[in-house]
């Protein structure tokens, strides 16, 4: 834990857990923003105690925390000192291969995120707008004062979006995938705002799913059983191992989050016969639900577009869902339903001349992106008459 830091009346320090802090004060913190559900004291102790962030993993917790004179939180932010780029989502590979090349260290850098979660949310954990400035003004101070090499927030929502950039982070932008509700009644009613083919080529990739003999169950909340966390984990860990990868979470994290959080998951699960094969994993907050984790214990061809799209897009119109955050990249994912939406991150680096080139670099970049938004709007997959002709193109 470092010194404390006054900001006229408040103290801010920077913190290596969140243990001392009670889950209602931290929660308190929260605007009432999409994603707002990851950065739930729960979650991110969740992460912490299970130990897929802190030593040996690359993500060390420095929260930042604003308090009053006597002791109240006020403000948060959820930051790591990172020494490797993995886990994040938005690709700063190149910035720390160019800094290395000049002779300068990239790691460690310090990063506002919810690790391993590329989902927009509240990263200045505050209800007014005062405290939002002062957060984003504090991170610009630390990110200066720490002798990094930068300081990185991804996925901000509007609102904190706008209190970085005014502090003097450059934005960048990026695109996902969400599917809307258009007030679907079910999924032939979904399908039918669909073109023909896009409609033709569904159908036949569930009907294989059918003819092997799949069938699907869901569960809600407190009726998704140890025994199906246990199933869980052992197809994402399937999942890591096929892409000779690591995990990064682990059965300590889940049934952690799945007994302080449970109405928040919803799992889906494929059966052949008695035998579970694969299953998914939603995270739903109020009227949205974030696509999470996907994992298969046997090949059946398919099968992972049943799952993780088809049905998610059941569930949601089961639930009255109105989002699916489809989580990062995946252009595919238009051909079933889903539409691509603006994200962004906001970035302050150290280095004048690299902060320069950076900034030269993200103005181009901007203009690709809004560019490349205009060209997948061109191909949606709706019909003229039915559905949406464009993605809601918002600033977060």
């Amino acid at each position: 834990m470092t010194s404390p830091e006054k900001e006229g009346d408040y103290c801010m320090r920077l913190v290596t857990d969140l243990s001392p802090f009670e889950p209602a004060r931290w929660n308190a913190l929260l605007p009432a923003e999409p994603g707002a559900v990851f950065v739930r004291h729960e979650w991110l102790r969740a992460l912490e105690t299970s130990g897929c962030v802190g030593e040996g993993t690359g993500w060390q917790p420095l929260h930042m925390v604003v308090e009053t004179p006597g002791g109240a939180l006020a403000g948060a932010c959820p930051l790591y000192a990172k020494s490797h780029s993995y886990g994040e989502y938005v690709f700063d590979w190149a910035w720390a291969d160019a800094y290395r090349r000049h002779g300068l260290e990239y790691y460690p850098k310090l990063l506002s995120a919810v690790p391993f979660t590329p989902v927009a949310g509240p990263r200045l954990l505050a209800r007014e707008d005062a405290m939002r400035d002062a957060l984003a003004t504090l991170l610009a101070e630390q990110a200066a004062r720490s002798n990094l090499s930068s300081l990185h927030v991804l996925f901000p929502q509007p609102a904190g979006r706008r209190a970085l950039e005014s502090a003097g982070f450059l934005i960048r932008h990026g695109v996902q995938f969400h599917w809307l509700n258009q007030g679907f009644g079910s999924f032939d009613d979904f399908l039918a705002s669909l073109t023909q083919p896009k409609r033709k080529k569904i159908r036949a990739e569930r009907r294989k799913v059918a003819e092997a003999g799949v069938r699907c169950e869901r569960r809600v909340g407190s009726e998704i059983r140890e025994q199906d966390w246990r199933f869980f984990i052992a197809c994402y860990d399937t999942t890591y191992a096929e892409h000779h990868s690591t995990p990064y979470l682990n059965l300590d994290f889940f049934l952690t989050v799945a007994r302080l959080m449970p109405d928040a998951f919803v799992l889906n699960t494929a059966y052949l016969g008695d035998d579970p094969v694969a299953c998914s994993l939603l995270v739903r907050e109020g009227s949205r639900l974030f696509g999470r984790y996907w994992g298969a214990r046997r090949f059946i061809s398919q099968l992972h577009f049943e799952l993780a799209y088809y049905q998610s897009i059941e569930t949601a119109i089961a639930l009255g869902v109105q989002v699916i955050e489809g989580g990062a990249q995946g252009e595919h994912k238009m051909a079933r339903g889903f539409m691509p939406v603006q994200t962004c991150s906001a970035h302050s680096l150290s280095e004048p001349a690299f902060a320069d080139a950076v900034d030269r670099y993200l103005e181009r970049e901007r203009g690709m992106i809004d560019g490349y938004l205009d060209e997948l709007n061109e191909r949606a997959p709706f019909r003229r008459s039915a559905g949406p002709n464009e993605s809601p193109r918002g600033d977060g």
